[in-house]
């Protein structure tokens, strides 16, 4: 039974990290065992070569304490302070950690008050209506449960995106160090469809013969081997979906061939082996692994009519972004001068408007001090690149925007937000967005249904009556590119894209290295099927310049 291997160390870290959450304190412990866990259980180096090695430090997250935690584990199968924290929370109870906005406070206060002891016990209790009258905890937090419970139960063992990449990366690393003989070493799975949440950790490489005793394991991290003869077919395989492998096998049957792992088979002759090769053998140009999911791609193929799909290569600038005038880590001049170091031409700023008290909203005075700034800064980095004044207005309870006219008349752009009142009902809350839409100085609209990935679900609104609003007003819609959000979903790019609406890809940064965040929007737009044309911040200085100049044109006639 012992040693454990990595996945079994990484259940019980992960286990150690929701009860250390449970018994309180300091809240980054638990943060650090849990993050120490995910990088164990995508660990591609056997964890008793590392522990026998002494190179525990070299996986992402682990410290020489972590190390010292795994070490005992991986020997034992347990720990003391481990074994001692079980005594005081039975196993259930973890469960409900799993719900976004359930905080391990609350949790022990379902448990010690109410005797809740599971996620199913929870749901029971909070459709019973037992929570909303329990003192301190109420209705409210009820709701937050119910709303909630459903992505506990979606978005289980799934990382995000970014989290994901830090993982595969390291995994590379590591097979490429500890097996030199490996060649071709490559990311596959939900990764490589630039999947929002990423559960299937795959990995293929080409070996000089195929290692029979490489298999996919049941969880954590998937490595395949394969010969060159049959590399491309089993990284197809690997990268799925398996909606679009059993419409490729549908096709090859159909022609008289047979699509299996080991590569396209007309009766024992094998056709092709590589994935280019497998799709022109289908009458097929090669489909981009984000959008193999089984949703039409294959018919689209087949006519001639795939997109051509936005790469990082096309983004000319970046808009919606943050300062430290108000939720931002950085200056105007920093975050500027860090965007065109990354080759762009232009940076717009994005703060947040008065109303968002939280986030330091920018007064009049200061929107005035900081257009002051950027044209400062704009005389000194001259023709190539510029900043350009935008504001992030909160849209209001009833639909219009933060300032008055005069002051949004001001800016180059304007993202409309939603950043409260997330509980008006869906035709409230659709109003509200079709009366803000209808302002004629939203230029964009940010982060549309509001949602964040395993934390909460976006706010109920009409998509496609919202979409077609944004097409008849010529307002861009945002594919915020924060891996939290990634929203608009990239399932509604296509009905978007449709409907005539012009797309934005944006950061939402609010440091300097989320400016990198682009490449998640990117792949969001590549999922949904957006072509380059279509994005507004593929467009050049010069163009982009022109198109808000004719907007604010517009804007002074229609006034």
């Amino acid at each position: 039974m012992y040693p454990l291997d990595a996945r079994g160390v990484a259940s019980l870290l992960r286990e150690y990290a929701q009860r250390t959450a449970l018994r309180g304190g300091n809240p980054y412990r638990a943060k650090a065992y849990s993050r120490a866990a995910d990088s164990l259980a995508a660990l591609a180096v056997p964890l008793d070569v590392l522990v026998a090695e002494d190179r525990l430090t070299e996986i992402p997250g682990v410290g020489d304490a972590i190390a010292d935690i795994i070490t005992k584990v991986h020997k034992t199968g347990s720990h003391p302070s481990l074994e001692k924290l079980r005594k005081e929370i039975p196993a259930g109870v973890l469960e409900m950690l799993a719900v976004p906005g359930l905080r391990p406070e609350k949790v022990l206060r379902l448990y010690k008050d109410l005797g809740i002891g599971s996620l199913s016990e929870l749901e029971a209790a909070a459709k019973d209506d037992r929570i909303k009258k329990a003192k301190g905890l109420g209705a409210a937090l009820q709701t937050k449960i119910l709303q909630n419970l459903a992505i506990a139960k979606s978005g289980e063992g799934r990382l995000h995106l970014h989290r994901a990449a830090a993982l595969l990366a390291h995994a590379k690393d590591s097979i490429r160090q500890s097996r030199p003989e490996l060649k071709r070493v490559t990311i596959a799975g939900d990764f490589r469809r630039g999947c929002e949440l990423v559960g299937d950790l795959a990995i293929v490489a080409e070996a000089a013969k195929p290692d029979k005793t490489s298999t996919p394991s049941a969880d954590g991290l998937q490595i395949r081997v394969s010969d060159r003869k049959h590399f491309g077919a089993a990284l197809l395989f690997a990268t799925g979906s398996a909606g679009h492998i059993e419409q490729l096998q549908a096709l090859a049957a159909e022609t008289g061939m047979r699509l299996g792992a080991d590569g396209l088979h007309k009766g024992r002759t094998l056709i092709a082996g590589e994935e280019a090769e497998i799709y022109s053998a289908l009458g097929l140009p090669f489909i981009d692994p984000e959008l193999r999911e089984g949703r039409g791609e294959v018919e689209l193929g087949l006519k001639g009519k795939l997109p051509k799909l936005v790469t990082d290569q096309d983004l000319r600038g970046i808009l919606h972004c943050h300062t430290d005038a108000s939720d931002g880590t950085e200056t105007l001049e920093t975050m500027a001068k860090a965007t065109r170091q990354r080759g762009f031409e232009y940076f717009g700023v994005a703060d947040h408007s008065k109303s968002a008290h939280y986030a330091g909203g920018l007064s009049v005075e200061e929107i005035a001090q900081q257009h002051r700034e950027a044209d400062r800064l704009n005389k000194r980095f001259g023709k190539d690149f510029r900043i350009l004044k935008g504001i992030e207005s909160d849209i209001l309870a009833d639909g219009s925007l933060d300032y008055e006219d005069d002051v949004l008349e001001r800016f180059d752009f304007v993202v409309a937000s939603i950043h409260g009142r997330f509980k008006l009902d869906h035709k409230a809350q659709t109003q509200r967005l079709l009366r803000a839409i209808s302002d004629p100085h939203t230029t964009l609209i940010g982060h549309m249904t509001g949602r964040q990935l395993q934390r909460r679900p976006g706010y109920e609104i009409d998509v496609d009556k919202v979409l077609r609003a944004c097409a008849k007003h010529d307002v861009v819609v945002e594919i915020n590119a924060h891996p939290w959000r990634l929203d608009l979903d990239w399932r509604w790019h296509q009905a978007a894209l449709e409907f005539g609406c012009m797309m934005s890809i944006n950061p939402d940064a609010h440091s300097i290295s989320e400016l990198d965040h682009m490449h998640w929007g990117v792949l969001m737009a590549r999922k949904g099927g957006v072509p380059a044309d279509r994005v507004l911040n593929a467009m050049t200085l010069a163009e982009i310049t022109r198109y808000f100049r004719q907007k604010r044109r517009s804007l002074a006639r229609a006034a």
